[in-house]
């Protein structure tokens, strides 16, 4: 990129930084001696950005979906995940109705999937502007707690989370009838019962919702072994509202997540952490969060309403890989493109929404 001296001159710089001088900016940033004001300045960012986003998406309620993620690092400080390889493990919390991700928390690969996940519900919630709202919540078992829960329900949200197979659960799962188990369509292949349940510390009883899938090739596994796999769901979704089926499908949809994961990662260049330093990595991170939501204002806000759902290397090539040519004349850039009528008509209407929303109090 230093030798481009015409993206050099549109970005009214001499230089780009070299990476040993990036690298020592994200340490600054993200020294925990100084209370990593880099990292808490960028968050103030993120709030800024997602807050202008918000205003525009015609939503009131929005689903959150938590969900962790792993970045795997053979850096030296890098600790042990329960993936059994080392590395990161940020968790992040999605709108699924938009799907800006709302708050990141960067993580060590060792810390417990169950950490903090009440702490991280709360900071998602106050982050959404004034007459919005998180309505729905759903999440894996790392979120069946009974103190998350209990906020979950005073607040009042929907929720749908994985429960957790403890002895509890497989005694309620064990007392089941047999005729409480039925096919929500004939021949699908599984079986679907719902009861009751409580935790010991929550303060109201949700619907406990438990898939079974007739275990296949048996004959691999150990005599003793279940004839079932199990699959069992905690949610607080009325019957009137949704049948145990529904709640599973419903619960199921967070799995987009893992797209929004890839985004990240693939489109934005987050499968890797450039340092060995934890701060250093966080505020990397949070730029790419950034620069995952600004990619999806921008494609919402400003271009064609049919790119909205197309992944960021698409948009990147259907707009940016377009030969051009910069030049000066008269005293300004210019910036001669090589493309075709409808292109050029495309071009020209995002540059100008983006000058609507950049003078729109």
């Amino acid at each position: 990129m230093t030798r481009e001296a015409g993206l050099l001159r549109l970005l009214d710089r001499e230089a780009i930084p070299d990476p040993d001088t990036v690298g020592d900016w994200l340490r600054r940033m993200g020294n925990p001696e100084t209370g990593r004001a880099g990292l808490v300045g960028l968050g103030q960012v993120r709030d800024t950005l997602n807050a202008r986003l918000l205003r525009h998406d015609g939503h009131e309620t929005y689903t959150l979906d938590v969900d962790a993620t792993l970045i795997e690092a053979e850096k030296q400080d890098a600790r042990w995940s329960y993936h059994g390889v080392k590395g990161y493990m940020p968790m992040l919390g999605f709108l699924f109705e938009t799907p800006i991700c709302l708050v990141e928390e960067f993580r060590e690969g060792n810390v417990s999937p169950g950490a903090g996940h009440l702490a991280f519900y709360v900071a998602c919630k106050t982050r959404l502007p004034q007459g919005k709202r998180i309505a729905r919540y759903r999440a894996d078992s790392a979120s069946y707690q009974a103190e998350l829960i209990n906020e979950l329900e005073s607040d009042p949200v929907r929720w749908a989370i994985t429960a957790d197979q403890d002895v509890a659960v497989k005694a309620v799962m064990a007392g089941l009838a047999p005729g409480a188990w039925q096919e929500p369509e004939r021949g699908c292949g599984y079986q679907v019962a719902e009861t009751v349940h409580t935790m010991n510390e929550t303060k109201a009883a949700f619907r406990l919702i438990i898939k079974r899938e007739e275990r296949r090739q048996r004959d691999l596994f150990d005599e003793d072994t279940t004839p079932y796999v199990y699959h069992v769901v905690a949610s607080n979704w009325l019957a009137e509202e949704k049948t145990a089926h529904e709640v599973l499908v419903w619960h199921n949809q967070r799995g987009q997540a893992e797209n929004f994961h890839k985004e990240l990662k693939r489109g934005l260049g987050m499968e890797q952490m450039p340092s060995g330093d934890f701060g250093a990595n966080a505020v990397f991170f949070r730029i790419g969060v950034l620069a995952y939501n600004l990619s999806l204002g921008f494609k919402r806000l400003a271009c064609p309403a049919e790119w909205a759902p197309q992944t960021i290397a698409t948009v990147r090539w259907r707009l940016m890989q377009v030969a051009g040519r910069l030049l000066r004349h008269a005293g300004q850039v210019v910036l001669r493109l090589v493309l075709d009528a409808d292109r050029l008509a495309i071009w020209k209407d995002i540059r100008r929404r983006c000058w609507a929303l950049s003078v729109a109090t």
